[in-house]
């Protein structure tokens, strides 16, 4: 395995991805140092070499370290993005305003769309950074595996060939593998919209509808991520990759899945204010299915199971209500975009 051509990098985060991304740059020879706010995470990185508050019983490698000063990674060739896509503008711009290189690359690794503007992450990037070199990574990469070194594919999106294959190599391991592809847009769209589906995913467990249904929603999920990211730019063999079902059936079928967690509780009758009361981390897929509705009706696409998905997130539509409404619609043929 070559050297790598980076001795330095940052990461924007300080939660389980970010720290789980993180001990790939460290493993791979990279000094690594991750920004946060949370004081007793970041202590515990630097005093313990353990992030335990999102990645229990993981020894970190000795070569990373936490600051919560954005001046101490400016100087970084490779910054990753990996905050939440809520608090992605502020965090960009306060970055910015410290003063970065024109020639850092960065990689948006955050899963998720500005809900305001639409803006996917590295359109948010690109805003702040018009000259520097941005890439996106996604795929099906649960934090709490990626950071036990187990088997992992990834995909890196970007359109100059160049940056794609320099993270290409920072990014390959024995057990850590990534693939390239130009569409970045498509890849981003995705890592967000098969949040949505995982929520709807978790509600079907929640509601004890069984393997069946759940196959159903998962392939029918699939067809309206086709439908809506080629409407929007991308093309739809990513969506046939690793960014597109690769992710959708990790994320839907996974114990570490964040938001099928989210999703069951509210198939098993809690209201989603409760079901945020009892979330530790971040769950995407809400934000994100806000995003992706307002994306779907501004195009014009159909996409019955995000609608639905959204009235019972946003309108408080029983989830029972939202589930007999999809399967009362006309009949069609599967291919009918």
């Amino acid at each position: 395995m070559p050297e790598s051509k980076f001795k330095t990098a940052a990461v924007l985060g300080s939660g389980s991805w970010g720290t789980a991304l993180a001990i790939v740059l460290g493993e791979r020879g990279l000094d690594t140092t991750i920004y946060g706010i949370e004081e007793q995470a970041l202590a515990d990185i630097n005093q313990n070499h353990q992030n335990a508050r999102y990645l229990p019983d993981i020894d970190l490698p000795e070569n990373i370290s936490a600051t919560s000063r954005l001046e101490d990674i400016t100087d970084a060739p490779l910054i990753l993005l990996v905050v939440p896509s809520q608090v992605a503008r502020l965090v960009i711009k306060q970055l910015q305003q410290a003063g970065v290189s024109k020639g850092t690359i960065f990689l948006a690794c955050t899963k998720g769309i500005e809900s305001a503007t639409g803006l996917s992450m590295t359109q948010l990037l690109r805003e702040f950074f018009p000259d520097n070199p941005i890439a996106a990574l996604s795929g099906p990469t649960h934090a709490e595996e990626v950071a036990r070194r187990m088997a992992t594919a990834t995909v890196i999106g970007c359109p100059d060939h160049d940056t794609a294959v320099c993270l290409q190599e920072v990014f390959t391991l024995p057990w850590f593998r990534s693939y390239t592809r130009e569409d970045m847009e498509g890849i981003e769209i995705g890592a967000t919209v098969k949040n949505v589906f995982a929520i709807a995913a978790g509600i079907a467990d929640g509601l004890g509808l069984g393997d069946n249904a759940k196959a159903a929603m998962v392939t029918r999920g699939l067809a309206e991520m086709i439908r809506l990211g080629t409407a929007l730019g991308g093309k739809a063999s990513t969506f046939q990759g690793l960014s597109g079902v690769g992710d959708l059936i990790v994320t839907c079928y996974s114990r570490h899945s964040r938001n099928n967690s989210f999703g069951r509780m509210i198939g098993e009758g809690l209201t989603v204010e409760e079901t945020l009361e009892k979330m530790t981390q971040v769950a995407e897929g809400l934000p994100n299915t806000e995003s992706v509705y307002k994306l779907a009706k501004k195009t014009g696409v159909r996409t019955p199971l995000i609608d639905q998905i959204y009235a019972v997130l946003y309108e408080n539509k029983p989830a029972q209500e939202a589930l007999g409404e999809l399967l009362n619609r006309d009949p069609r043929t599967e291919g009918d975009s």
